[in-house]
């Protein structure tokens, strides 16, 4: 085993690690918030959809990739390969779409009484259940390509037509097809991260206008910015900005895959590198915004007190 190898298989395996604990302890959290009596915010219930993702994305991924890394040889054969590739790249959707929507139902929150949004305040709270689950079916049945073109290695020997995957193969379809798929998988993202760019800049214009109000208070016990909308909204901008980017850089080696007709095995680790940052990151992220409500949950339980909180926000 060379060098570049053995590194390799260390960054693949410090991804999936330190994303698995990451994500387990995030369960954990709301488990503990939940069974201690907490009632969970309608945001905590988009969060831990985006926990599952995350597992799906890191599992999927993540250990096929540091076993072949360090070279155990992974024999899926046809239906593992299929099977595989498509719980991750429905975890990928689901990731996409949970954030998506995170991002709007947290601009609907803080949007102004006035504004045309505030009128689906109690709609988006409502259908936050529907919603989320209508965002796993979409990309269940955009992704049922995978299942057609992904194969075992069993055939690579001896097979033209194969692009390969590390652990798995794909059939390579006509350029047309091709194109069509691309389209077909790309324009449910493109959506997505339109919204969320639209959303963030309603987020950060609210954000600002609060805080030149709060700077015409002058009352020493007031903290500008320091509401827990304010925190909230900050949080989730941290979320969906570093989203956006690693799924930015995630999609350049995706097109450079893509326009590849035989990847070397350097372009397939740093495509499934980059896919693996924010599954990993996301839950360290989360785990420093929810310090604070478990140590109010903490004081409640010791004062004997139920550590009820509002549902929506």
């Amino acid at each position: 085993m060379s060098a570049n190898e053995v590194v390799v298989g260390v960054i693949f395996l410090s991804q999936t690690v330190i994303g698995v604990l990451g994500n387990s302890s995030l369960l954990y959290h709301y488990l503990f918030l939940y069974f201690t009596g907490c009632r969970l915010k309608c945001t905590d219930l988009i969060l831990n959809h985006l926990i599952f993702a995350n597992f799906l994305t890191l599992l999927c991924r993540g250990v096929p990739h540091t076993m072949e890394a360090f070279g155990w040889k992974v024999f899926l054969g046809n239906v593992g390969c299929k099977l595989l590739f498509y719980l991750h790249r429905m975890g990928r959707g689901g990731s996409i779409g949970t954030i998506c929507f995170l991002s709007v139902f947290q601009a609907i929150t803080i949007s102004p009484r006035n504004s045309k949004l505030a009128e689906f305040k109690m709609k988006v709270s409502k259908y936050a259940g529907s919603t989320l689950c209508l965002i796993w079916v979409l990309y269940s049945l955009v992704n049922v390509i995978f299942l057609m073109y992904m194969t075992g290695n069993s055939m690579k020997e001896n097979h033209t037509g194969l692009k390969y995957h590390a652990y798995c193969s794909s059939v390579r379809p006509d350029k047309t097809a091709e194109s069509l798929y691309a389209a077909l998988l790309s324009i449910p993202d493109a959506l997505c991260v339109g919204l969320m760019l639209c959303t963030s800049s309603s987020m950060v214009s609210v954000l600002y206008r609060h805080r030149q109000q709060m700077r015409w208070i002058h009352r020493t016990n007031v903290n500008p910015g320091s509401s827990p909308e304010s925190r909230a909204t900050k949080h989730i901008l941290l979320l969906v900005s570093s989203y956006v980017c690693f799924y930015t850089l995630s999609c350049i080696f995706q097109v450079l895959f893509s326009l590849t007709y035989n990847p070397n095995i350097f372009l397939v680790n740093i495509c499934a590198i980059v896919a693996g940052f924010f599954p990993s990151v996301s839950p360290l992220l989360l785990l420093k915004c929810e310090c604070r409500v478990s140590r109010f949950c903490f004081a409640c339980i010791r004062n004997g007190k139920s550590p009820m909180y509002m549902t929506n926000g």
